[in-house]
């Protein structure tokens, strides 16, 4: 078994209380996400990744560091944003269980578990940023970048009584008693 993910736990392996610490820059295999964001194929994926041996079989703890691209789902431009998730599982030792993950042939494959994680940590509707007004519906530009005057939206006739309202004179005004 072999592969950028793969780390070896033959030293360690029905050892309990051994520990290993291993950091690796992998670039993504693939592209993973499938929404608005996504971390691109070739992108450098950090892990820091504790392995300890316990009596049911490797604890895999870590943290993965990479970035993820795509657009903001309000104003629609291109973001870049950094990205770090914990992760933890357990690797069973095969037997008669069956579990999501295993060690194989005195390694553990990281790399569906660090895809899950990023995958799931991926935000669902990405913005550039917290408060981004997003685009104007009537001429699409973008809110953030509008200097212009302010467009006049269109009149409803049925409010063109309340036009010219304002509440700078409010407090003056008589109050009707009760």
């Amino acid at each position: 078994m072999t592969g950028p993910f793969v780390l070896p736990v033959r030293d360690i392996a029905h050892r309990s209380g051994e520990m290993r610490e291993h950091a690796l820059e992998v670039p993504a295999p693939e592209k993973w996400g499938e929404g608005l964001v996504a971390v691109a194929q070739g992108e450098p994926v950090v892990l820091d990744v504790r392995l300890e041996s316990v009596h049911e079989g490797i604890l895999v703890s870590g943290e993965v560091d990479t970035e993820y691209t795509g657009i903001c789902s309000r104003c629609l431009i291109d973001i870049a944003e950094g990205l770090k998730v914990e992760f933890q599982e357990l690797f069973a030792y095969p037997g008669e269980e069956e579990t999501d993950f295993e060690v194989q042939d005195d390694h553990v494959d990281l790399e569906t578990l660090v895809r899950e994680a990023v995958v799931l940590s991926l935000p669902f509707q990405p913005v550039c940023q917290p408060d981004c007004p997003g685009l104007d519906p009537v001429t699409g530009e973008r809110l953030a970048e509008n200097t212009g005057t302010p467009q006049s939206e269109p009149l409803d006739p049925r409010w063109a009584a309340l036009q010219d309202f304002t509440t700078s004179h409010d407090d003056d005004a008589p109050r009707p008693r009760g």
